[in-house]
């Protein structure tokens, strides 16, 4: 369960040494309303709950999940992305504003705005939480011009690390947002499927007791 240092802004740790005991993976899509109800329960239940009783116990690990059928998901996560690349520790706050206003890049609503219009919002979004606006959308914007090569599949400058995201995400099978993986109770990256969108921070609560030592 480990995690490259350029995306250390994706992990939320009680630790103050880099080894826990447990980790949780959440596969999460931005733009998925049972991905939006899980984060909220995690950020405001469950990270209060975890540095007051396991600290240094259990870290919790954001996996961007892109749900191909929510044509918005990639530009959304592209956002996170260039946040994770510019100010890591603004990342779970700004997951917080995106799943707070996520319907906004539902369909109906993002159908007719242009490509860079929507990374503009997104940029103007990530300047709440001290991203430079400028700066996040030089990262989002993708030019109508050709590459210097010809090439007309450009795409921007997070595309590489996205892709690193999507490979990872393949590679362990996942399909289904939201999915928790854990290691809890058997070996590394098993999913834990007792763990729905709908768990309540109660029901987190109890979890954290039985599995947590």
């Amino acid at each position: 369960m480990s995690l490259a240092p350029k995306f250390s802004g994706a992990k939320f740790t009680t630790a103050s040494s880099p080894t826990t005991f447990h980790t949780l993976e959440l596969f999460l899509d931005y733009v998925c309303p049972y991905s939006a109800k899980m984060f909220n329960t995690i950020y405001t239940s469950v990270f209060p709950l975890l540095n007051e009783k396991y600290p240094g116990k259990v870290d919790v690990i954001f996996r961007q999940q892109i749900q191909p059928w929510h044509p918005s998901s990639t530009l959304v996560h592209e956002a996170a992305v260039g946040v994770l690349q510019l100010k890591p520790e603004a990342f779970w706050d700004f997951s917080k504003a995106l799943f707070d206003d996520s319907k906004s890049y539902y369909d109906v609503h993002i159908v007719n705005e242009k490509r860079n219009d929507t990374y503009k919002r997104l940029a103007k979004l990530g300047a709440k939480f001290g991203v430079s606006e400028d700066k996040l959308l030089q990262k989002l914007y993708v030019n109508d011009k050709p590459g210097e090569d010809g090439s007309l599949n450009i795409g921007n400058a997070v595309t590489d690390d996205l892709k690193v995201l999507v490979k990872f995400n393949r590679k362990r099978g996942v399909h289904v947002t939201p999915t928790v993986l854990t290691n809890v109770r058997f070996f590394n990256g098993i999913e834990e499927g007792g763990i729905t969108s709908g768990f309540s921070g109660e029901e987190w609560k109890a979890w954290l007791e039985k599995n947590i030592v």
